[in-house]
């Protein structure tokens, strides 16, 4: 082959290879572009104390609960991406209040204390506490506590409740890390009542047969609650979630939701007048 002419071959093949690089890039470009138009849902850090079931529990190393589904729904109205993590009850709040999470969700009460430090979404499930107790126990209602030894869970409204009975700092009022440990200390000997939310102290009673155990209702002692997300003060987060919670309440997702894990339906018009 001519010098020349292998001069002009290999001129023309580098001239192909550049174009083909530059047709590579337009691709990338391209692809990249696409995918900026159709850019990834923002992850947002989500922690609960996954020890409360039904709403938030573990299963085989999974987070599942009607809290989760719940979420799950309102995230995905909300067009964001979530990841719950379990990080117990005490640590929630200060990382909310940190803003080391995004938001927690775990059963929270809204009330006006934690409104000083914290804000909440509008309320998406209505509680009460109510009083988990042995079949043939003497208690039968909340001033039949006195004088009793009742367990509950640390930093609940449940020992709030049992508080104003019982007084502060009560001898006979034994706190523990969660329910399930309450409930450990009431079948083994150790209390006489454990005071908690109807929804937790109803489910294990109906999954718990063997354990003999009964639940006592006292409306005129207990007052009405309202769960809420909770966000760090001044969150922009709240008013997204608060219109994604109503499409929820609205759309019947909830009301799906709710049936599946509690077998009966929601009174959502109690919750959105509290709204």
């Amino acid at each position: 082959m001519k010098k020349g002419l292998f001069v002009s071959v290999l001129m023309l093949s580098f001239m192909f290879l550049l174009a083909a690089c530059g047709t590579s890039q337009e691709t990338t470009s391209g692809e990249g572009s696409e995918a900026g138009e159709t850019e990834e849902k923002k992850t947002l850090r989500v922690v609960t104390d996954a020890a409360y079931a039904p709403f938030e529990y573990q299963d085989k190393g999974e987070i599942i609960g009607f809290d989760v589904d719940f979420i799950e729904a309102v995230a995905e109205e909300a067009g964001y991406e979530i990841e719950i993590e379990h990080v117990g009850w005490d640590p929630l709040f200060v990382e909310i209040k940190d803003e080391i999470a995004d938001f927690g969700i775990s059963a929270i009460t809204i009330n006006d204390d934690r409104k000083q430090t914290y804000d909440f979404s509008v309320p998406y499930f209505l509680s009460t506490n109510k009083i988990l107790v042995p079949e043939g126990s003497d208690i039968a209602s909340a001033a039949d506590l006195e004088g009793k030894v009742v367990a509950v869970q640390a930093g609940t409204t449940g020992q709030e409740a049992v508080e104003g009975i019982m007084g502060k700092n009560n001898k006979n009022m034994k706190q523990f890390e969660n329910n399930n440990l309450a409930i450990m200390e009431l079948t083994s000997g150790g209390a006489d009542a454990v005071v908690a939310d109807n929804t937790v102290v109803e489910e294990y009673v109906k999954n718990n047969p063997d354990q003999k155990l009964t639940v006592v209702e006292d409306a005129d002692s207990f007052a009405s609650e309202y769960y809420g997300l909770m966000f760090p003060k001044g969150s922009e987060l709240k008013a997204e979630f608060d219109e994604a919670i109503n499409k929820v309440l609205d759309s019947g997702k909830y009301a799906e939701i709710y049936n599946e894990w509690f077998g009966s339906d929601p009174d959502i018009e109690n919750l959105k007048a509290q709204q």
